[in-house]
């Protein structure tokens, strides 16, 4: 039995079906179908191996276990369902999670919208008092804390205090986290809050490579952003290069666990190789020939408009890396920022986002990207940001009228309201006695959106298979619902049309 445990809820511990997007499903509650067959769709359980460790698992945890097993400490990943067989001979308890407390978007956004939990937070809760962690903590179990959503729990102390959390870690774990769980192990007073400042940070060759498979393959190949945007956490970290090789050897890792999907996880896939802004083409036809000879199904977490558009411009460098994608699939998937039409605003908050173009030509780096990503097969997911500190009315306007330059491009664009991180973290959550009419119209001008090229997407490049046909059946009855809800809602708005424009 291993003295540390590893795991995390439901929402986390899954392949989503293989499609790592679905996992956003998640992030709101269950809407017109009952909680348990939501969570199905969303967070299925994963394939088990022996003694209830997972043969894929998310990798933030993975790369935890990998930092303590090259220390000499005894540590496994097992799933949430599997604890009870650990409860009386676990020393410490670790657990990680995106979005503990669904603060963070775009949960807050759906517990705004609709005034109920989403299932993410509903899940991380089941587990923290279920019995069998109840009874680690009975038996003097250590429970350390961490991940991305890390903040969260300082908006929960009394949650920390009743589930007996000893210490919550922020920031990026490898390094500090071998020397805690020694302290745990030997029993010695932990301090109840670590924040990694950049100072403590790792180094490239002090980052661990993961020794077991990660959900959907996923391997990291940046870390940090050049960008400097205000409101996001990730540009107060250094930027970092992966090497390739130590790219390639992760993937190995899953490959050789049977699963050849991959997705190439950075806040800016593009700029893999870069200096500052600006991407270099050999090094990302580098990493992608690599990749594409591994695995059998390619995905990107996020890059930048700018990027693309600079990419594509420079080098038509999206259309040679989607020839060699389309050889093994249809389409690729990405998570990009658009976060505000306001000219004004992104030249407070985020003046970076469209370099190496000018700030003031955003609207136009963004629809020639929507262009670009359109005529290549790329489904990107696109964020967008309300009330974010010093937005206006103009803004609101400006982004309207982007969202409608937009309609013509296939995506999805996903509104989420402010949640304060990065520089902007001592500002005010965005709350619903904020929103205004103009708010209103760019969420309504979201979900037509959104609904539109859903259907589209399922229809041409989304779970084709016949085994895949009862989860679409499943999530083309919730474009319906939500589709008939919007509509119902858009009829008690005087400020929207028909066709949702400003009156």
């Amino acid at each position: 039995m291993p003295e540390v445990v590893i795991t995390t809820d439901r929402t986390m511990m899954s392949n989503h079906h293989g499609k790592e997007f679905l996992g956003f499903v998640a992030t709101g509650p269950a809407i017109g179908l009952p909680e348990g067959l939501w969570l199905w769709i969303s967070s299925p359980k994963p394939k088990i191996l022996g003694d209830g460790e997972p043969l894929e698992a998310p990798y933030g945890l993975r790369k935890v276990e990998a930092s303590l097993i090259k220390n000499g400490i005894d540590a496994k990943i097992i799933d949430p369902d599997y604890l009870g067989k650990y409860a009386e001979e676990t020393k410490v308890l670790m657990v990680g999670h995106h979005d503990f407390f669904a603060y963070g978007p775009p949960s807050n956004e759906w517990w705004l919208i609709t005034g109920r939990e989403p299932i993410n937070r509903i899940s991380f809760a089941k587990l923290m008092e279920s019995e069998p962690v109840r009874r680690m903590k009975k038996n003097g179990t250590k429970i350390i804390a961490g991940g991305p959503a890390a903040w969260q729990w300082l908006y929960e102390p009394d949650k920390w205090k009743r589930w007996g959390v000893d210490t919550v870690v922020d920031g990026e774990a490898e390094k500090v986290i071998p020397s805690l769980v020694r302290k745990a192990l030997k029993g010695e007073e932990l301090p109840s809050y670590l924040y990694v400042g950049v100072k403590d940070v790792p180094l490239l060759d002090e980052i661990p490579e993961i020794v077991k498979p990660s959900v959907n393959g996923l391997v990291e190949i940046m870390r940090g952003c050049p960008r400097g945007c205000m409101f996001c956490s990730v540009t107060l970290r250094p930027l970092r290069h992966i090497p390739i090789e130590k790219v390639e050897r992760e993937i190995l890792v899953n490959v050789r666990a049977g699963i050849k999907r991959g997705l190439l996880h950075s806040e800016d896939v593009l700029l893999y190789g870069a200096d500052g802004v600006k991407p270099k083409e050999e090094p990302v036809i580098k990493l992608h020939e690599m990749a594409l000879k591994h695995v059998e199904e390619l995905a990107w977490s996020h890059a930048s408009l700018a990027a693309i558009r600079y990419a594509q411009e420079k080098y038509k460098l999206i259309s040679k890396i989607m020839e060699m994608v389309k050889t093994k699939q249809d389409f690729l998937g990405v998570e990009v920022g658009l976060e505000t039409g306001g000219i004004e605003l992104a030249k407070k908050i985020m003046p970076a986002k469209s370099a190496p173009y000018p700030v003031e030509s955003w609207h136009e780096t963004v629809e020639e990207t929507f262009k670009i990503m359109h005529e290549n097969d790329i489904i990107p997911a696109v964020t967008l940001i309300i009330g974010l500190p010093e937005e206006t009315e103009k803004d609101l306007l400006q982004t309207i009228e982007l969202l409608d330059r937009l309609k013509q491009y296939r995506s999805l664009i996903v509104p989420m309201m402010f949640v304060p991180m990065g520089a902007l973290k001592n500002k005010e959550f965005y709350r619903r006695e904020m929103m205004t009419d103009l708010h209103i119209e760019v969420l309504y001008k979201t979900y037509q959106h959104s609904i539109f090229w859903a259907k589209d997407i399922l229809k041409k490049y989304y779970l084709k298979s016949l085994l895949q046909f009862p989860l679409r059946g499943l999530l083309e009855f919730f474009i319906w619902y939500v589709e008939r809800k919007v509509n119902s809602f858009s009829e008690e708005l005087p400020i929207l049309s028909k066709e949702g424009a400003t009156t």
